[in-house]
C-alpha cells in the first residue's frame, strides 16, 4: 500500500486537489489522506467549496486559522508534523502557493518525505509577493514538479532544476472547471442578481475580485481601483464578491461610497456580494462581459471560459493567459484600468485559444507519473 498525503488550505487549493482525489479513487493500492490546514476557516471561504467540488470531508483539519505569515506558517508546521509522523506517507502533495503549501513542504522534507508540487514553476519575479516566496521555496525542496504551462518549465530549468524532476501536465484547476461548467450553468445566481433575461440570455455585467495585500491594504491603491471600477459600474452592473479582509479595509478606509447601497445610497455603484461558492462563482464569471481581478486562478479560468480579463497587478506569473489574448495586465492606475475596460467593451474580442494540455486531463497525467515514480522505486502497484 502506497500512502499519499495532500494538504490544502485556501479556496484555490480545493479546486486543484479535487480532480486528483477523484482520480486516485481508481487505484486501490494508493491510500490517500486529505489534510485541511484551516488557513481559510470561514464557511463561505472554505466549507461550501468542499460540497460544490464533491470533495470528501478532510481526514484531518489542523484549524490553524488566521495570523501573520510567520504565525500561520508556524502553526501549520506544528500541526502537520505529528500527522506525518503517524501516517508515514511516501509522498506529500502540495498545491499552489499559499502558506499551507510551503509549511507542509518544509515539514515533510525535513522528515525525509518526498514532496510533489502541483502548479510548480510559476514566477511573477516580484519578491514582494508572499506567494512568489512560497512558490520558489516549495519548488526548491520538491522531488516532483508538476507544471501547468511552458513558462514554468523554462523558469525551473533556468533555476537549475534537473529536467527529470519537471513534468508539464496541464492545469488541474481547469480539470475542475471543465468538469463542473455544465452544473454551474444551472446555478440560480444570475436569477438572484436579476441578470437573466427572458430565455437564456443575460444582461451585460462585469465581475471584480480583489484580495492581494498590495491592492487591498494600501488605501490609495484600493481607492484608485474602486474609483475606476465604479465609473464602469455606472454603465452596467459590476458584481464584487468581497473577501472579508477586503471588506474590512473598505470600511476602515472610508471607501463605502464606491459600493452600491452603501448607507442606502449610490445605487449605481459596484454591487457588493458575500463570498460565493465555487459553482455560483463559476456561473457568474462564465456569462460576464468582463472580469477585473488580482487573482491568478481567475486569470486562468477566464482564459478557458473565453471571457476578457483585466489583471489589476503590475505582473502575472501566468503569462500563458496573456499569450492567448484573453488577459491583459493593466496595473492599478485608475485611468489605465478604465481605458482598458472600455476598449474591451467597445470592440469584439476572441475567440481565445487554450494553452496546451488545459484539456481536463491534468490529474490523470499527475497520477500516472506518481504511479510510475513509485514503481521505478521498486514499489508494486495494483
Amino acid at each position: 500500500m502506497i500512502r499519499l498525503l495532500s494538504v490544502v488550505g485556501a479556496r484555490p487549493n480545493f479546486m486543484k486537489i479535487a480532480p486528483i482525489v477523484e482520480e486516485l479513487k481508481n487505484y486501490p493500492a494508493i491510500e490517500h489522506c486529505l489534510v485541511h490546514s484551516g488557513q481559510h476557516y470561514d464557511e463561505l471561504l472554505s466549507g461550501n467549496f468542499f460540497a460544490d467540488l464533491g470533495l470528501p470531508k478532510p481526514d484531518v483539519n489542523l484549524e490553524a486559522g488566521s495570523g501573520s505569515h510567520a504565525v500561520q506558517t508556524a502553526e501549520i508546521m506544528k500541526g502537520i508534523e505529528p500527522i506525518l509522523l503517524d501516517y508515514k506517507p511516501q509522498m506529500v502533495l502540495v498545491v499552489g502557493d499559499v502558506n499551507s503549501t510551503i509549511a507542509a513542504a518544509l515539514t515533510a522534507v525535513k522528515l525525509g518525505i518526498g514532496v510533489a508540487h502541483i502548479e510548480a514553476g510559476l514566477r511573477s519575479f516580484d519578491m514582494t509577493m508572499p506567494e512568489e516566496i512560497n512558490r520558489k521555496l516549495t519548488d526548491a525542496v520538491s522531488s516532483l514538479l508538476f507544471v501547468t504551462e511552458q513558462s514554468g518549465v523554462e523558469n525551473l530549468k533556468h533555476e537549475g532544476v534537473p529536467a527529470e524532476k519537471i513534468f508539464l501536465v496541464g492545469n488541474v484547476m481547469i480539470d475542475s472547471l471543465l468538469r463542473h461548467r455544465e452544473i454551474a450553468a444551472r446555478s440560480p445566481v444570475l436569477d438572484r442578481l436579476g441578470m437573466r433575461q427572458n430565455g437564456s440570455g443575460c444582461r451585460p455585467y462585469g465581475v471584480l475580485t480583489l484580495h492581494r495585500p498590495s491592492n487591498v491594504d494600501d488605501p490609495k491603491t484600493l481607492q484608485g481601483i474602486l474609483r475606476a471600477v465604479s465609473a464602469l459600474a455606472a454603465e452596467f452592473p459590476v458584481f464584487f464578491p468581497i473577501h472579508p479582509r477586503t471588506r474590512k479595509n473598505i470600511e476602515s478606509f472610508g471607501l463605502l461610497r464606491y459600493l452600491a447601497n452603501a448607507a442606502g445610497q449610490n445605487e449605481g455603484g459596484i454591487v457588493p456580494l458575500d463570498p460565493l461558492g465555487y459553482l455560483d462563482f463559476l456561473s457568474l464569471n462564465d456569462r460576464a462581459r468582463i472580469v477585473l481581478t488580482d487573482s491568478g486562478g481567475v486569470q486562468e479560468e477566464t482564459t478557458v471560459l473565453g471571457v476578457p480579463c483585466l489583471t489589476l497587478r503590475q505582473n502575472t506569473e501566468r503569462p500563458a493567459t496573456v499569450e492567448q489574448g484573453s488577459n491583459q495586465v493593466v496595473g492599478v492606475d485608475s485611468d489605465r484600468i478604465l481605458a482598458a475596460a472600455r476598449s474591451v467593451l467597445e470592440k469584439p474580442v476572441g475567440p481565445f485559444a487554450r494553452p496546451p494540455l488545459w484539456d481536463g486531463r491534468a490529474a490523470q497525467r499527475i497520477v500516472a507519473i506518481l504511479r510510475e515514480h513509485f514503481q521505478s522505486g521498486g514499489l508494486a502497484l495494483a
